[in-house]
């Protein structure tokens, strides 16, 4: 005759259950069957993959965001009268301007995606994010104007980030990395972006890319 199990194990509270089996499925539920735990992990796996689609945007625009700011920073450098510790803060602030901006609005499957909304731009009237962080150093919008260009813009995409000086001034390429798989940016033809808005119905020659590094 086999040896019963004490009332009380395990808090059954009562009589055990008939087999060894049924105990195991009460004590611990992953033996209730494969296919409840398997649901369990194939949920919590899902949950861990929204993340980590969500989570990469501010690591993956980092090196787009600081080499628009570097540039920004550099202009006004080389305008002179600000000292360093103002422009390694304006730079700082520029950069979590701008990451508060595209945090919801950075496509790298498709780069061209948003980016008007992503354009810097100044035409006769400044940037809100340049002159956000200029207001942070206490820099004016009128002495923003003194110390950089009254047209300038400034594209910042997944993969590339360029800018243009005046209406018709060539696109300069400071930044540019292939894409994730070997692909590699499209040309500006072949794009429906901010650049390609502005090139439809002008009557400028063809802007023509050129390749500029920029150091903070």
């Amino acid at each position: 005759m086999g040896v019963g199990l004490p009332a009380d194990a395990g808090g059954w509270g009562g009589a055990p259950p008939r087999d060894a089996a049924a105990a195991r499925r009460r004590h611990w539920p992953e033996a209730r069957g494969p296919g409840r735990a398997r649901r369990r992990w194939q949920r919590a796996g899902a949950a861990v993959a929204a993340a980590e689609r969500c989570a990469p945007a501010g690591a993956a625009m980092r090196t787009e965001i600081s080499t628009a700011a570097a540039f920004v920073t550099r202009l006004l450098r080389a305008a002179g009268g600000i000292g360093e510790e103002q422009l390694r803060c304006f730079r700082e602030c520029l950069q979590e301007a701008l990451r508060e901006h595209y945090k919801h609005h950075w496509f790298p499957l498709v780069p061209s995606k948003g980016s008007g909304y992503r354009c810097i731009r100044i035409n006769h009237k400044m940037d809100p994010l340049i002159g956000k962080a200029a207001g942070m150093i206490g820099l004016s919008h009128e002495r923003l104007f003194q110390l950089l260009p009254s047209e300038l813009t400034l594209w910042v995409d997944p993969f590339e980030v360029s800018y243009r000086i005046g209406e018709d001034g060539s696109i300069c390429v400071l930044y540019e990395s292939p894409q994730p798989g070997g692909k590699t940016t499209k040309p500006l033809e072949s794009r429906t972006s901010c650049k390609e808005e502005w090139r439809i119905g002008r009557s400028s020659p063809s802007k023509n890319y050129n390749m500029m590094t920029v150091s903070s």
